[in-house]
């Protein structure tokens, strides 16, 4: 039998990633789906969902022929997607459960870890092959993305607060207790212009790649599979990162035409990410002593909490702007993306430098200087987030703009005064439209090396579940 060649730091987590690796990743070729089958041979297909938690588990640091060389692994002590390299496309989806059965809950979050994890290593989200397995029955893998290799495919799973109680209040699978107190709605923002239909979900799903197909192709299964279980409440594509997880990845620009993302936490940061990104023992333990009733919510210890926000620009307006009021409000320039105050990109601003008329050279008001940490008591945050363009609304403006997606280790502390001034404050608000929301506790990952499904079997989520 043909066996897939070995790979490095099969133990390690794709969110502890040496830049190293993640550089080799932007250079490296890579193998179809097909081929990843023929090279695991019958045995990948015998061993079915057990096998799961064992093939590739560790990105490569082969030479570029290697054909495991893009892909990251989807076990490890967190979850994969949130200090990974990011990519370049985005599917992200929020689900309603339409069960009111705990056990089918729990065996639908199984086959989604068994499904996920067999496609972020390349392969069909099922045990056959597109094409293959009984033929009177539906495929177990849609097929679109048969030919084409994982792409640095990522699957991150979060919970949402309507998991645990509904809208009454009611406990839904007695998992009431044990939800974090942290874990509430989102505060209506001033300005905000939400839409109900992309706000909220019991359960939401981050599938990122560097093809999109790889990611709609991961999104179209696992709701294929949670069919009877839960459906899509609202999703979203994304293209064209606007922010750098890496120290190896040159910072983006926005559909503003900015560079955006400057002073995002790095994953070299581990400090940084330690501090700002992954709820600590003592975090749960704080939590769970808070308020006025009896919580345990040490399920989510080195997990995070995942913001989201779908943020319409008025491009149009924006586009009619001159080049010193666009700079004036984000108080960078266009070109370089530098500090008004000076220097290079990367320079630190200077908020206290004073040009003509002794004024601060860049406004108070501006978006960086409102966004920034020592404006916000040393709060950071680890930005994910996406372009988006839907098309034209009925005035023949584009509906485009910003997808942010935030990890964070206290959105109380760390997003929400933040946003609050943004949304009060900030020159930008003007050319901005708030018009979806939503917040996630993410779990932290499954231990490299556990089986995957079964009746015993790892999954995600597990510690929420079995206490």
């Amino acid at each position: 039998m043909s066996q897939m060649p070995p790979t490095s730091g099969s133990t390690q987590s794709s969110d502890s990633i040496a830049p190293e690796a993640a550089s080799e990743a932007d250079q490296a070729g890579a193998v179809s789906r097909r081929s990843l089958l023929g090279l695991a041979g019958a045995g990948v297909a015998a061993l079915g969902i057990g096998a799961a938690g064992g093939f590739a588990a560790g990105r490569s640091t082969a030479p570029a022929t290697s054909p495991v060389a893009d892909v990251y692994p989807f076990t490890g002590p967190h979850q994969a997607g949130i200090t990974t390299p990011a990519q370049d496309r985005l599917h992200f989806a929020t689900f309603d459960l339409i069960t009111d059965s705990r056990e089918a809950v729990v065996a639908l979050l199984k086959a989604w870890t068994v499904a996920a994890e067999r496609m972020t290593q390349g392969l069909p989200a099922g045990e056959f092959e597109p094409g293959a397995g009984p033929y009177d029955a539906p495929p177990d893998d849609t097929g679109e993305a048969e030919g084409l290799n994982a792409s640095g495919l990522t699957i991150t799973f979060g919970f949402g607060p309507s998991l645990f109680t509904d809208s009454d209040g009611a406990d839904r699978y007695g998992l009431a207790a044990r939800r974090p107190a942290l874990l509430a709605d989102l505060p209506h923002f001033p300005a905000d212009a939400l839409e109900d239909a992309r706000c909220g979900g019991d359960l939401a799903i981050q599938a990122c790649a560097d093809d999109p197909q790889v990611a709609v192709h991961a999104i179209r299964n696992l709701a294929r599979i949670a069919f009877g279980t839960a459906s899509v409440r609202w999703s979203q594509l994304g293209y064209g990162r606007t922010s750098s997880t890496s120290t190896a990845q040159t910072t983006p620009r926005n559909l503003f035409g900015f560079k955006d993302g400057t002073a995002n936490i790095k994953s070299e940061e581990t400090d940084a990410v330690t501090s700002q990104v992954w709820v600590s023992a003592d975090d749960s333990a704080a939590d769970d002593a808070a308020g006025d009733r009896a919580t345990d919510s040490s399920w989510l210890t080195g997990g995070s909490y995942l913001v989201a926000r779908r943020i319409r620009m008025t491009i149009e307006t924006w586009d009619r702007s001159s080049l010193r009021e666009q700079e004036t409000v984000v108080g960078r320039t266009k070109h370089t993306g530098a500090p008004l105050s000076g220097g290079t990109e990367l320079t630190e601003p200077n908020f206290a430098k004073a040009g003509r008329g002794d004024l601060p050279l860049i406004d108070p008001t501006s978006h960086v200087a409102l966004a920034h940490p020592t404006n916000n008591n040393g709060a950071r945050m680890l930005r994910r987030g996406y372009n988006y363009t839907d098309g034209s609304d009925g005035l023949g403006r584009l509906d485009a703009g910003l997808f942010f997606i935030a990890f964070v280790r206290n959105p109380a502390t760390q997003y929400i005064p933040m946003q609050n001034t943004l949304a009060r404050d900030d020159l930008m608000s003007e050319y901005l439209r708030h018009t979806g929301s939503g917040l996630w506790a993410v779990p932290p990952g499954i231990p490299a090396g556990a089986p995957l499904g079964g009746a015993d079997g790892a999954y995600v989520g597990q510690g929420l579940f079995e206490a």
